[in-house]
This record gives C-alpha cells, sequence and structure tokens, in this order.
C-alpha cells in the first residue's frame, strides 16, 4: 500500500498576481514579446496584443485560445501554472505569432497608437 494514501497534497501557496503577471511579463520579452501590466480586483492582466491578454489570479494564468465551443457557446480558455513561466511564456508567444499572421491590429487601435 502506497504511504501517501490518505494524505492531501502539499497545498499551492499563490503569489501576487501583479507579481505572477509582471515575471511573465519579463520573461516575454525573451521572446521579443513587449507588454504590459495591469491590476485590480485581485487580478492582474499581461496586455500583448489585440486579442491577446493574459490573466492571473496568483495560480494559473489564462488566456483565449482564438477557438470556440459550439456547445458551451463560449471562447475556449488555455491554462498554466504561474510556477512554469517558461512554458508559459512559449504558449503565449506561439498565440501571439499565430495573431500577427491574421493581421494588423483593427484601424481605429493603430489610429490612436501613433
Amino acid at each position: 500500500m502506497n504511504g501517501m494514501a490518505g494524505q492531501q497534497p502539499p497545498s499551492v501557496q499563490p503569489v501576487s498576481p501583479v507579481r505572477a503577471a509582471e515575471s511573465l511579463r519579463v520573461e516575454l520579452e525573451r521572446h521579443g514579446i513587449v507588454a504590459d501590466v495591469h491590476d485590480g480586483y485581485g487580478l492582474a492582466v499581461v496586455s500583448i496584443w489585440t486579442g491577446l491578454t493574459v490573466w492571473s489570479d496568483g495560480l494559473v494564468f489564462w488566456w483565449r485560445t482564438g477557438s470556440w465551443d459550439a456547445r458551451r457557446r463560449r471562447p475556449v480558455y488555455a491554462y498554466h501554472d504561474v510556477r512554469d513561466l517558461e512554458r508559459t511564456a512559449r504558449r503565449v508567444a506561439f498565440r501571439f505569432t499565430q495573431l500577427r499572421k491574421e493581421g494588423p491590429p483593427s484601424g481605429l487601435i493603430g489610429k490612436h497608437a501613433s
């Protein structure tokens, strides 16, 4: 019999959502991606590109994948543990590349950015 039977796994202690988001922002810079971090209401968001924002509650990151769940009638989200910044950044960078291939931001956003 396993000596761990009946024992609960150790709980994961959340980090500050802003600290997690800022760490992801720094990791994304290593991929050549510039982002901003914003916080409020116990969450933080890394704003990267039109249609790509990564949220964090201090335990996980989540972002829209671009897919649609027709059965549930809602977007599909990707999730990743905040303790694995490198892999999260690679996944977000992959999504960023997909969005960039789809084209530039809308004209309205482009006009305000200049």
